[in-house]
């Protein structure tokens, strides 16, 4: 309830303020469960990326806006309960684990899961690496997978900055759907969870125009020093190009419009099969089994 209340509020003073637009919405399926992966630009996206759906779209949100203490720690909690988000528990291991059968059953109950598979917001704008939790949702499930970007909201409100700019206009475009029965029963095998999840990741950076950095964002964040990260759209040397494939010059600028392409975490071209290209270098190990899908996480 609170979230249809918190959108039918927020909604028109959204659109009144900022004019968001939308793209390809009507591939969302009007029922029955479905993964959306999104691109993470900003915290905006959590209030932007939804807007145009008639439906509701439960994420699993960090469990650290539950647990804040004082009055800004009481409106968040309030918050995201009041909109039907569930706390996810990102230290890994046995926690990793409830927070993936946490999303399969919110797809179980035919709903729609809200997942950001960088697993945190970019630091620059470009588009980083996916973790194979979405991989892992997808397969074990069984539930398609809508590819989406966010567009602008790096711009609208970029790290550091409290109240969004209202001179940006902000968008977001939904791919088509990606099936990945063809992989029913490898979901515990981590050159197809890689496989599956650049997949993901090449249809999102169609939609985004993003530059994509072969790196995790987490790792990125930590390694920038202040007043250190790229501009967006600069290419890391030799890791900017395009999921599974070696031309950096395969990704658009930021905001370059993809008008016909479809989104998805992957490595191969949307319809064809994904052949994964090696294997999982020994660093992403700890992540692969970790949902990445926590909105606003920094």
């Amino acid at each position: 309830m609170g979230y249809w209340v918190a959108k039918a509020i927020l909604g028109p003073i959204l659109a009144i303020l900022f004019r968001p637009w939308s793209e390809g919405a009507d591939n969302v399926p009007r029922e029955g469960p479905a993964i959306l992966a999104w691109n993470h630009l900003s915290f905006s996206d959590h209030f932007f990326g939804p807007l145009p759906l008639p439906r509701k779209v439960t994420f699993l949100a960090k469990s650290e806006y539950f647990t804040g203490r004082g009055l800004k720690g009481l409106i968040s909690k309030a918050f995201f309960r009041g909109v039907g988000q569930i706390p996810v528990d990102r230290t890994g291991g046995e926690a990793s684990e409830r927070a993936l059968r946490t999303g399969l059953r919110v797809l179980a109950e035919g709903k729609l899961l809200g997942i950001y598979p960088e697993g945190t917001r970019t630091p620059d704008g470009r588009l980083y690496r996916g973790k194979t939790g979405v991989a892992r949702l997808a397969l074990e499930s069984g539930a398609p997978v809508i590819p989406c970007a966010m567009i602008g909201t790096f711009e609208l409100q970029p790290p550091g900055r409290l109240l969004p700019r209202l001179s940006i206009r902000p968008g977001t475009r939904f791919g088509k759907p990606l099936d990945f029965s063809r992989y029913a029963g490898l979901e515990s095998d981590r050159l197809v969870l890689r496989a599956v999840t650049d997949e993901i990741m090449y249809a999102v950076m169609n939609l985004s125009g993003q530059v994509y950095v072969d790196e995790d964002a987490q790792r990125a964040k930590k390694r920038a020093k202040p007043g250190g990260a790229a501009a967006p759209g600069a290419a890391a040397p030799d890791s900017a190009a395009a999921p599974g494939a070696a031309a950096p010059d395969s990704a658009a600028a930021p905001g370059a419009a993809s008008p016909d392409s479809a989104a998805a975490l992957g490595a191969a071209a949307p319809d064809s099969a994904v052949t994964p290209a090696g294997p999982v270098p020994p660093d992403d190990a700890a992540e692969e089994a970790v949902p990445s899908s926590t909105p606003g996480a920094s």
